[in-house]
């Protein structure tokens, strides 16, 4: 790996006008891998304002940075220009409460969440646990409120729960989500397993049809649509009345209330998805996605626009 004056320069200029600043994939609000989404979760519970860079837009710095801190992978987070490590220190750190000390903040409260668990669940469990010896059950929530169980011994920092005679070891993170989970079985095409009922969990983005779309837009529904593509993409072919998903929408997000309606589309869907679950995880109640994107509104409503 090598590196240049100038990638050197640009690092340092950056990490010198920033106190915390995350070299990752993809962006904020669309991480292109699951480490560094993992970081932006941590990050985003902790510091309402920080710096990425996305190494995925110039591969000098991608390979740049790494020379710069001689560490091998992507994400990597530094704060006050100290490197701090990627995505397993980074959530060691968060779990020990090092990460709020650097931070300058108080170490979190580390109280076990109140959880229940089924007779039939606990029965399960214990069933396991007297297969393998020397293991633990371990529950991950992670940013997008996905919840996976496994055995493994105790890692010492987790935070345990208890329930019915089990004892289950979360992560910090985890323990913040769970606070009144239930914990049951259920049957499904895989066969008998474990189920989660979490009330802290934000409502699923809603898929939102294009006639369903132009109904709102024609009723004059109070509504925020937004293009998530880009520009060369939004002179193709665009929906009247709808605006760019760009610094300025950002910035009305941010103030409007959390129940207020928001629509994403994309060409297709998968993008706008993603910008759409970006918003349900930041608290926003009432979000939709265009299904099939501009492609479908082209094919179903308005032929006039054009089709790329």
């Amino acid at each position: 790996m090598s590196l240049s004056d100038e990638v050197r320069s640009q690092i340092e200029a950056t990490l010198g006008s920033n106190r915390v600043v995350l070299f990752m994939k993809g962006t904020r609000q669309q991480p292109q891998c699951g480490f560094s989404a993992a970081v932006i979760g941590i990050l985003d519970t902790l510091v309402p304002d920080y710096e990425t860079v996305n190494v995925l837009a110039d591969p000098s710095l991608r390979d740049g940075i790494k020379a710069y801190s001689n560490w091998p992978t992507i994400p990597q987070l530094y704060v006050g220009r100290e490197f701090l490590g990627g995505c397993d220190i980074v959530k060691q750190m968060f779990n020990s409460g090092e990460l709020h000390r650097v931070l300058g903040m108080e170490p979190p409260e580390r109280t076990a969440p109140e959880i229940t668990i089924s007779d039939e669940a606990a029965s399960a469990m214990r069933e396991a646990l007297e297969q393998q010896p020397g293991v633990a059950v371990h529950l991950s929530i992670d940013a997008s409120w996905n919840h996976r169980f496994s055995l493994a011994p105790s890692e010492g920092h987790e935070i345990r729960a208890q329930s019915n005679g089990i004892e289950v070891l979360l992560d910090l993170m985890s323990a913040q989500r769970a606070q009144g989970l239930r914990i049951d079985m259920t049957e499904s095409l895989e066969g008998r397993g474990l189920s989660i009922a979490n009330p802290n969990a934000p409502p699923p983005v809603k898929p939102l049809t294009p006639e369903a779309l132009k109904e709102m837009l024609d009723s004059g529904k109070a509504a925020h649509v937004f293009d998530v593509r880009d520009e060369s993409e939004r002179e193709k072919a665009r929906i009247e009345g709808t605006r760019p998903l760009d610094d300025e929408a950002l910035a009305l997000i941010d103030t409007l209330a959390k129940d207020e309606l928001l629509v994403f589309y994309c060409h297709f869907g998968p993008r706008s998805q993603s910008a759409a679950d970006y918003f349900r995880l930041r608290g926003h109640t009432n979000v939709h996605n265009l299904v099939g994107g501009i492609d479908a509104w082209s094919q179903s409503i308005d032929s006039s626009v054009p089709r790329y």
